[in-house]
């Protein structure tokens, strides 16, 4: 009687958050069919897939394909550039979203930050095509703006696009234009949370903006920032091969190479699926590891963590 009592209560409480729950569905479908359902294929890691055979008959081989990849001569290259460009994300990106919200929040013209949200907000919404068609032709040695500004000031025109050196500068300042105020969104609405009454008791205490800053709005979504810090930590494995790909050519190859743009390459036009299923559960293998020993961190030493 007690379990049929629950059964019935559950799917009584169900049936009243039955629109919240159908607004959730696709969601859940998402996750299953795209995240969870394609984890399957990950056994191809370990066999010598054979798209005759299928996943079943396909021989084991054991850890051959990653050893493969762990004496690689492209190894050090393909792990050293995408931690270098994770690395300047973390440094460069991440503050920059915090920075942004927290300076809108300061403003008090209505008007003004509802545009000033609005155009930083709309380079998210760019194609990855389209942005880095833009950045080619911002660069171009002939044509480019950057350039023409350079030459008028009487200095040379760089080949931008061919420098190895430039590669990861350029690819940060483009994802620091495109995504500082769509990341900003989370940080002004953790702001938005935060008692009005305390930035009213500071002010009259003397506290001006600088003040209110750093002992009300920052202490008040650091929990917003450890949590989407250790997130991020997450993909410190996984630079994102689309724009890359796009900004890649032969002479930048050895800062611009990354883990997923060498997937594609030898998965995707070499059709060598074991081969990198192995490097792609390497990825993310790492990327798990860190999200965990980041969260035992935080966990320790503060009051924040995931879980």
């Amino acid at each position: 009687m007690k379990k049929k009592t629950k059964s019935a209560l559950l799917w009584r409480r169900i049936w009243a958050a039955k629109y919240l729950y159908l607004m959730f569905l696709p969601v859940f479908l998402y996750y299953v069919f795209f995240r969870y359902a394609p984890m399957l294929g990950l056994s191809i890691a370990f066999k010598d897939y054979n798209a005759f055979l299928g996943f079943d008959k396909s021989p084991w081989v054991g850890f051959k394909y990653f050893k493969q990849f762990f004496h690689s001569i492209y190894l050090w290259r393909l792990v050293r550039n995408t931690l270098l460009i994770n690395l300047y994300d973390l440094l460069f990106n991440f503050p920059a979203a915090i920075i942004l919200a927290l300076l809108l929040n300061e403003v008090q013209q209505k008007r003004f930050k509802k545009v000033t949200r609005t155009i930083t907000y709309m380079p998210y919404f760019i194609s990855s095509v389209v942005l880095a068609s833009m950045v080619v032709q911002f660069l171009s040695p002939s044509s480019g703006l950057i350039n023409n500004v350079i030459a008028s000031l009487g200095g040379e025109r760089q080949y931008f696009m061919t420098q190895p050196e430039s590669f990861r500068t350029i690819y940060t300042l483009m994802n620091l234009w495109k995504n500082i105020g769509w990341n900003s969104i989370i940080f002004l609405a953790a702001i938005s949370g935060i008692n009005g009454e305390l930035y009213e008791a500071c002010t009259v205490d003397g506290g001006g903006y600088l003040r209110r800053m750093w002992h009300i709005t920052l202490p008040g979504i650091s929990g917003t920032v450890v949590v989407l810090l250790i997130m991020r930590l997450g993909h410190v494995m996984d630079a994102g091969y689309e724009t890359i790909l796009l900004l890649q050519n032969n002479a930048n190859m050895e800062t611009s190479d990354v883990i997923g743009t060498y997937v594609y390459r030898r998965g995707l036009k070499g059709g060598e699926y074991s081969y990198t299923t192995a490097v792609g559960m390497f990825q993310s293998v790492i990327g798990f590891a860190m999200v965990i020993f980041s969260n035992w961190l935080s966990r320790t030493y503060s009051e924040n963590s995931l879980w």
